[in-house]
This record gives C-alpha cells, sequence and structure tokens, in this order.
C-alpha cells in the first residue's frame, strides 16, 4: 500500500483528490453502442467492479461518484470493497430528478433522495439533465433549485450541483444556494463543455466551493498521463479530478498518473507496448 493520496474537503468531509467515475463500468462510455455493450458486459456483475474499488481504496482514493439507483451491481461492489478492505467510500451519488412544477413531482424528487440517503450517500447532486432545466439565463438564478437543496438536507445529505451547463456553478454562487461542492466537465481537448476550456478554467478558479471536475481524459480521447496531468497542473489545491476506469490494472495506473501530477514528477509506469519502437521510445 503506498501513502495516503492528497485529499482536500467540502461540506466539511475530507474527500480524496482524486474521485472514482463509474461510467465505465455502468456502460456509459461516450463512444459508440459497442463500447457501451462491450462495458456492461464485463461489469454485469458486483465482483469485477469490485476489484476496481479495491485497487483505489488500497491507494487512498476513498470517493466514488456515480448514478446509483437502478445500478444494483455497483450498489452490490461498493459494499463487497467495503467488506474485503476494511474501509469506507464516501459516496457522491447524481440522481436524475423530476423538477416539474407540482406536488406530486415534488414528491416523486423526494423520493428519489429518500432512496440515495438509503443507498448510503453523504452527498447527493442532482443530476445535470434534471438541474439545467430550472436555469434562468435572464434573472441569473436558478428557480426552484432551494427547493431541493433543502429535501437533500432534510435526508441527511450534503447538496451540490452537478453541471455541464457552467451558468449553474456562477449563479448558484451569485445567489449563495445551499450548495457545497459542484461537479464540472473540464478537459484538455473541451470534450462535451458548452464554452471555452479557458472559460471554464476561469469558472473553476473562481468558484467560491470545491469543484469535483470529470471527464479529464474526454472519454478516452486524450491518453491517461495527459489527460489526469493537464487537470491537476490547472485546477485548485482544493478541487479533484474524477476517473473512470475499465480494469483494475488500468485504475493502477491512473492513481500513479494523479499522484505524480500532483508531486510534479513524471509516473513510474511501464512503456506502452509498440512494434519496432525507436531508441528513444525503448528505453
Amino acid at each position: 500500500m503506498s501513502e495516503a493520496f492528497p485529499r482536500t474537503s467540502a461540506g466539511g468531509v475530507s474527500l480524496s483528490r482524486l474521485i472514482i467515475g463509474t461510467n465505465w463500468v455502468l456502460g456509459y462510455s461516450h463512444r459508440s453502442p459497442a463500447a457501451d455493450a462491450m462495458i456492461r458486459s464485463r461489469h454485469a456483475e458486483r465482483d469485477s467492479i469490485a476489484a476496481i474499488l479495491e485497487t483505489f481504496l488500497d491507494e487512498g482514493v476513498d470517493t466514488l461518484m456515480g448514478l446509483f439507483r437502478g445500478n444494483q451491481a455497483l450498489c452490490d461492489a461498493r459494499k463487497a470493497a467495503e467488506d474485503r478492505t476494511g474501509k469506507r467510500l464516501i459516496v457522491i451519488d447524481t440522481p436524475p430528478v423530476n423538477v416539474d412544477d407540482n406536488e406530486a413531482a415534488r414528491r416523486e424528487a423526494d423520493a428519489v433522495f429518500a432512496e440515495s440517503a438509503r443507498n448510503g450517500a453523504t452527498f447527493c447532486f442532482p443530476h445535470h439533465s434534471s438541474t439545467e432545466q430550472l436555469v434562468n439565463k435572464n434573472l441569473g438564478a436558478i428557480p426552484r433549485l432551494p427547493d431541493y437543496l433543502a429535501m437533500i438536507r432534510d435526508h441527511g445529505m450534503i447538496p451540490g450541483l452537478s453541471a455541464h451547463m457552467p451558468e449553474l456553478v456562477v449563479y448558484s454562487d451569485a445567489n449563495d444556494y445551499d450548495v457545497e461542492t459542484y461537479i464540472q466537465i473540464y478537459n484538455c481537448a473541451g470534450f462535451l463543455m458548452q464554452v471555452e476550456i479557458e472559460y471554464i478554467h476561469r469558472v473553476i478558479h473562481r468558484a467560491r466551493k470545491p469543484v469535483m471536475t470529470i471527464k479529464p481524459m474526454a472519454a478516452g480521447r486524450v491518453s491517461p498521463f495527459v489527460g489526469i496531468s493537464f487537470s491537476f497542473a490547472t485546477i485548485r489545491a482544493c478541487d479533484m479530478v474524477t476517473v473512470g476506469c475499465f480494469t483494475p490494472r488500468e485504475a493502477a495506473e491512473d492513481i500513479e498518473i494523479a499522484r505524480a501530477a500532483i508531486e510534479r514528477r513524471p509516473p513510474a509506469l511501464e512503456g506502452r507496448a509498440s512494434p519496432h519502437k525507436t531508441a528513444a521510445m525503448a528505453s
């Protein structure tokens, strides 16, 4: 086991600065239906997911982000990894909720948050696809967002916001909403980012609360070394980077790359396989 992974805090909770993402165990590749099917085939049961989680836990990375509702294999894998390692994962749940403006929809949203709490979530971030429906650019506000944040608090969890749209971060800070941390897409390729990389960089650095960046490798469009190194080099010491992995070995490599980026040193990794390497690549 290596030294404890560098940490930060949000809402009074200590978190590893590297966060375990789950797209590459739940089947959300952002690449192709074939890739989605490959992921679901490998990770249909808990044990393959648990092996990845154990790799992270053994290296002091104990913060887990994902959509737990309807993903029983992930819920079971989390418990199995905790039982096998004797360590606890800090869960960030990102459930979609019905944000229609009526009593039935509010009851439905409250039931979703109650399920997050039962699943052991410490943080709950309504999915970006839900909260972005509430954004009002004319007002510079997110009407009715406080209702959902209060529901999350009522169920004993810490509220945050999942943002693809950077206005969520800006408007939340401007209106002093009860939000302890943010999820924000940020990568060197600009993948799925709604505005320029430089602007999102500014949003992150001006945010009043810690930011959990996601998709650092642009869903495989850049290498782990490039994506993870860029993210840690350009965010604040309080911010985090979320990585998704397909195998335990990928997890171990990403952890080493992240440690190296934070420590400002080359990662201790083997070179990639390549036929007829030049002398420069073979060393």
